[in-house]
């Protein structure tokens, strides 16, 4: 687990903070003493924090650039950025177009590169920082939602673009891929059908999908000076979903 303590003095920005996975990191980066600036493309969402807040669509070019030059200018550089923010709805491939597809790349892909290519601009001429994508095991493995799948398995690509190139001058970059997760981005599923997660439990090794807060201790790990000699990499947060097909065992051999 990471101690407390391990965030004081630093600044750590983090995206998609008004949904329950952004909770989850605002709650594990506050109990280590950093200091939040909170981001959402919903100000509505940001209402009741204690942190400043910035709102912003990842759709919108000059609104991620016009953000990115108010936070730097308003908050100065941040030592940790954590990119969460993200959203997906066309959850297989008969439910593409053209336009979902070009949105949830933009979203998930385009826009976060793009906000986050602004703040490396001053973190490399300080010399430090480290930056966490929340990424998907959609990037790993096909679970659905196609475009965003694309979209994440870019994120992935973009983070060791800057682990390698920006290594030397200080930063690190590394990601984090959740399983299926326990917030209000499962409720449209939950609506359909209530006992979707007591489906879930059969797939996942751990018999259980991982909490918020698991998901936001291994990304305050790789955020903190513990993971100094860790760049570039991907770990995925799943109960073992991506480690192999477990209804294979079950279904095929017989079980264990």
């Amino acid at each position: 687990m990471v101690t407390e303590g391990d965030f004081r003095g630093k600044k750590v920005l983090i995206t998609g903070a008004g949904g329950g996975l952004g909770a989850a990191f605002i709650e594990t980066f506050a109990k280590r003493g950093a200091d939040l600036v909170l981001c959402d493309r919903s100000a509505d969402l940001l209402a009741s924090s204690r942190w400043p807040a910035y709102v912003f669509d990842l759709l919108d070019e000059a609104s991620i650039r016009d953000t990115a030059e108010l936070i730097l200018a308003g908050q100065g550089v941040p030592d940790v950025i954590v990119n969460n923010a993200g959203w997906t709805r066309a959850e297989t491939m008969s439910a593409l177009t053209f336009d979902n597809i070009d949105a949830e790349i933009r979203l998930n892909l385009t826009g976060v590169a793009a906000f986050t290519n602004v703040m490396l601009r001053e973190m490399t001429k300080r010399g430090s920082g480290a930056v966490v994508f929340i990424s998907s095991v959609n990037s790993l493995a096909h679970f659905g939602n196609p475009a965003y799948a694309a979209a994440k398995a870019g994120i992935n690509a973009f983070s060791r673009a800057v682990a390698v190139e920006h290594g030397r001058k200080g930063i690190r970059s590394n990601v984090v891929c959740p399983g299926s997760i326990r917030t209000p981005a499962w409720a449209h599923r939950l609506a359909r059908d209530p006992a979707v997660m007591d489906h879930l439990k059969r797939i996942y090794p751990l018999e259980r999908i991982v909490e918020a807060e698991e998901v936001a201790e291994a990304v305050a790990f790789l955020a903190s000076d513990r993971a100094s000699g860790i760049t570039g990499t991907v770990l995925p947060v799943d109960g073992g979903l991506t480690a192999g097909c477990l209804p294979f065992i079950d279904d095929v051999l017989g079980g264990t």
